[in-house]
């Protein structure tokens, strides 16, 4: 059955793109959670009431039939949410192999766009669409991740770059850069004795983690017609952390009382 005011998560199945799925889903979406991990993305799916569909962006021919399959199965695709991602640890260039790195900037860069060229395709013929390409903080910061950051970066430039491209066919391209997100990565991590967080907690504003739905939330606005004049920006979500963490160098930031 055709379903309409479809929306695509790429990496749905897991942290933020999960949380993009939740909210787009209370917003009256019908969500099409696309990932690699389909089981969990069937879970996913199941909670809120879509659809699991196995893609990878960082596999052309792939992703290709997979946007192919939802619009002639599901139907057609209004908002597309870029979520899909990896990470890395922080160390030094001589540490970063560049297979490391050439694998975070093939899904967190390269497959971002792809992603939006092939969903793309089909908003411009029809003349409507949105497309949310999740960034970070770190794309706009000095931060010990080689590959990440500027693979952030990218994504943050390139919002703008498709904003002005496809803006003529009526589509628009935002992106929003969470900053520390209590993600189910970082939360091993900090379980792990890997990530301080205490030092994370200091140097932001509100003195907490970013929630994954809260960034869904976000997300979801800005796909939705209440955004409707809104293209080419980035939102930052991250507590405050951009706004602080500059202040340690003043011996942090003052508390009240």
């Amino acid at each position: 059955m055709t379903k309409t005011d479809i929306a695509v998560v790429t990496g749905g199945a897991s942290g933020i793109g999960a949380g993009c799925c939740a909210a787009l889903a209370r917003q009256g979406r019908f969500v099409v959670v696309l990932d690699r991990d389909l089981p969990r993305a069937e879970q996913i799916a199941r909670e809120i009431g879509g659809q699991a569909v196995f893609g990878d962006v960082g596999d052309e021919a792939g992703l290709t039939a997979a946007a192919a399959w939802i619009e002639e199965n599901i139907g057609p695709v209004v908002t597309l949410v870029n979520s899909a991602g990896v990470l890395q640890r922080p160390v030094s260039p001589a540490d970063l192999s560049m297979e490391d790195w050439d694998r975070v900037v093939h899904i967190d860069q390269r497959g971002t766009y792809l992603a939006s060229k092939i969903f793309a395709a089909a908003m411009m013929a029809r003349r409507n669409g949105n497309i949310v390409n999740i960034a970070s903080t770190t794309g706009s910061r000095s931060v010990p991740l080689h590959a990440y950051a500027p693979a952030k970066a990218a994504v943050i430039s390139m919002t703008a770059c498709l904003a002005a491209e496809w803006g003529p066919s009526n589509i628009r391209v935002n992106c929003v850069s969470p900053g520390y997100t209590r993600t189910p990565a970082l939360q091993a991590a900090i379980d792990k004795g890997e990530r301080d967080v205490s030092v994370i907690l200091k140097n932001t504003a509100m003195g907490r983690m970013v929630e994954t739905d809260e960034v869904g939330k976000v997300v979801a606005f800005l796909a939705s017609s209440d955004a409707s004049a809104v293209t080419g920006i980035n939102l930052t979500i991250d507590c405050g952390w951009t706004a602080a963490s500059t202040w340690g160098t003043y011996g942090g930031l003052r508390q009240p009382g």
